[in-house]
């Protein structure tokens, strides 16, 4: 094709089909760094349940930290990333970081070119409409770590003589106080559960968990839960078979259940007790012997609700049932009803415990873990030995 062929057809190309077009190479904005960097730290805060500490479990976190610190005291990024700071990270203590640690970050290298409106933000999609909690559990240093310390190098020689295993982390119900979890390698004690709340159907309460490292953050449930589910395991109680007198056979033997019911009684005196609870077992259906409640003392001569059961395995039930009943015996409820004869009758198996707190040490009973356990009436919860309300 000659020179002049090849002009012809250019001219004649309408639609640009033979003019070369430029490459588009990707620029990325400092706006957009800017918010790039700001999102890593909300993305951590939505994965671990907390905002990155100083003596973070990694390198990563101890950036984002000094990430977190630069941005809180500059007051202009401050207001500039307000817009999507959906875990309130702007409105946080600073502490613990020198400026030389701040211009260390990489971070803000990418940011110092010169550009005199990089806090201009342009085509910037709006947050997502999230339900942020009341506010974001920090880790921070352990006060009292010495309370803790040996219970940690006691979990960590048992773990290398193989008193305890490590497991996967199943369900929500294995988080109780006084169980020991392995989050991104650091090994954790939940010492304390607080109160339990309920949100669209699901329960959730604030923790307080002791981390091996020092420090402690008071992290919800459920956010625990998560980060264990992806990155973490359950430690195993002691095995030390302290519960071996109860075992009848090698095999999984079903031995029956341990129930727990709720009156139904319209009694003031029944309806004046709070938290009141039967701990019972069954051998058989739990359904057919409460039919005829309503007309048997140990049943307080009313409907009953059964609100939580417990299969047991290779145990004696009786004795079980006779440990968690010595458990909670200071809690025992004494009340008393007649029968259809007018005979007097005080039912042994009723208790004043909130059904968390029964729940708890049904489970600890069964791992044979209770023996480091007592109940404080006080606080209505299961608390290590030695430790008070």
């Amino acid at each position: 094709m000659s020179d002049e062929e090849l002009d012809q057809l250019i001219a004649a190309d309408d639609f640009g089909l033979t003019t070369p077009r430029p490459k588009h190479t990707p620029q990325t904005t400092e706006e957009a760094r800017l918010q790039s960097g700001f999102h890593e730290l909300v993305h951590f805060v939505e994965a671990m349940g907390v905002a990155p500490v100083e003596l973070g479990t990694g390198m990563n976190e101890r950036m984002l930290f000094k990430r977190l610190i630069a941005i809180q005291q500059n007051s202009v990024l401050c207001e500039q990333l307000q817009p999507f700071d959906d875990y309130g990270l702007l409105c946080g203590e600073v502490s613990g970081t020198t400026i030389d640690d701040i211009l260390d970050d990489a971070f803000f290298d990418s940011l110092d070119n010169g550009t005199p409106d990089i806090f201009t933000l342009k085509h910037i999609p709006l947050p997502k409409e999230i339900e942020a909690p009341d506010y974001v559990a920090q880790r921070k240093p352990c006060k009292d770590f010495a309370r803790f310390e040996e219970q940690f190098q006691d979990c960590q020689r048992e773990l290398t003589a193989e008193k305890r295993r490590l497991l996967p982390f199943a369900n929500e119900q294995q988080i109780e106080v006084g169980k020991f979890y392995v989050l991104r390698g650091i090994l954790l004690l939940v010492s304390e559960v607080g109160e339990r709340t309920e949100k669209n159907g699901k329960w959730n309460a604030r923790l307080r968990c002791i981390f091996e490292n020092g420090t402690e953050s008071d992290m919800l449930l459920r956010s625990l839960a998560a980060e264990l589910y992806k990155d973490g395991r359950r430690v195993t109680g002691l095995d030390e078979k302290a519960l071996a007198a109860m075992q009848v056979t090698d095999d999984d033997t079903s031995a029956g259940f341990i129930y727990v019911l709720r009156s139904l009684s319209d009694h003031p005196d029944i309806k004046a007790v709070p938290h009141l609870y039967k701990i019972g077992l069954a051998r058989r259906s739990i359904e057919i012997r409460i039919q005829n409640a309503a007309n048997e003392p140990t049943y307080l001569m009313a409907p009953v609700a059964l609100v939580s059961t417990f299969q047991c395995y290779n145990v004696h039930l009786p004795k079980l049932e006779n440990l968690l009943h010595r458990f909670f015996d200071h809690a025992r409820a004494k009340i008393q009803v007649t029968d259809s004869l007018g005979n007097y009758h005080t039912p042994q198996e009723w208790f004043s415990v909130p059904l968390e707190t029964i729940e708890t040490a049904v489970r600890l009973l069964i791992s044979g873990e209770i023996v480091n356990f007592h109940y404080d009436i006080l606080s209505g919860q299961v608390l290590l030995n030695g430790e008070e309300s």
